[in-house]
């Protein structure tokens, strides 16, 4: 079928599909019956040479008179004719979202939120608020017909965020087409903003993005100086001397002998043992050359 959107009164779009689920060459004709010609589609959506939707502008809307659109698919010589159904078109309006929402504190704990609307005719919008705590874990939403938007129980310890989003009420429309959600406002504490959706973006790029630059930086040029000077690394980090690496030689090639170790001769060593005792040495004296004492 054929879906039909009036976009705040300022233009029309009716699509049919898409181009990985159509195959055929489309074309839209469209008429309204307080007599008016069939008219073909002047302005085709495509997509990648696919016709999926045709644009509508100002001109060609005609709101409370009953719109008809026909659509034909041709392929391989033949022509599908596809009807939609009778369509309103003050029932298909989608509002644009709300704009410069605005919050005023009216009391310790009352604040008033106030937006506006881009939609021509504001007497015939609804609107619903939705708004959320750092504490809370759903959105609440309230419907709203005027353009304001009291509340009276807010806590100090907190910051708040609101949204908010309009339709055509019952008097002008039975669309169910509500806008997109607008921009939030953020207040409360933690909130330097107190509203201002620019100051909420600047200081979203300075603690999401260029706190974690300059902590990356600084890391950089410290692990830089840290690499480069070695006078410096030697005294944050000093070296601790090692001497097990020095007796590797005395208990692994010589099995714990000292003296194989340090090349100290056997007769010293065993000069130092208690039982120790020398050889005897035996000493004689000779006589004179001149003396006739036998030897």
């Amino acid at each position: 079928g054929v879906e039909c959107v009036l976009f705040n009164e300022e233009y029309m779009t009716c699509t049919w599909g898409s181009r990985e689920t159509l195959a055929a060459n489309y074309s839209l004709y469209y008429w309204y019956e307080n007599g008016s010609p069939v008219v073909e589609c002047k302005h085709y959506l495509q997509d990648h040479g696919v016709s999926v939707g045709c644009h509508f502008n100002q001109s060609e809307i005609i709101q409370f008179q009953p719109f008809h659109v026909l659509v034909n698919a041709s392929l391989g010589g033949r022509t599908l004719k596809i009807p939609s159904e009778r369509m309103e078109l003050q029932d298909l309006v989608k509002p644009e979202a709300p704009v410069n929402l605005t919050i005023h504190n009216m009391s310790n704990n009352q604040l008033q939120l106030t937006w506006s609307s881009p939609y021509p005719k504001g007497h015939c919008l609804e609107h619903a608020v939705k708004y959320k705590s750092n504490k809370d874990t759903s959105w609440t939403e309230h419907r709203v017909k005027g353009d304001m938007f009291s509340f009276p129980s807010m806590d100090h310890e907190k910051y708040y965020t609101f949204y908010v989003r309009s339709k055509i009420n019952s008097y002008c429309g039975s669309t169910q087409l509500w806008s997109e959600w607008s921009i939030p406002v953020v207040w409360g504490n933690n909130s330097t903003s107190k509203g201002a959706p620019e100051e909420q973006l600047h200081w979203f790029w300075i603690h999401t993005v260029l706190v974690p630059i300059a902590s990356c930086l600084i890391l950089l040029v410290l692990v830089i100086l840290l690499v480069r000077m070695e006078r410096v690394w030697v005294i944050l980090m000093p070296r601790i001397p090692n001497p097990s690496k020095n007796f590797d030689e005395l208990f692994i090639t010589h099995n714990g002998n000292f003296q194989e170790w340090a090349g100290v001769p056997k007769d010293v060593v065993e000069s130092f043992k208690p039982n120790y005792s020398e050889n005897i040495c035996y000493v004689s004296e000779l006589p004179p050359n001149n003396s006739y004492e036998p030897l």
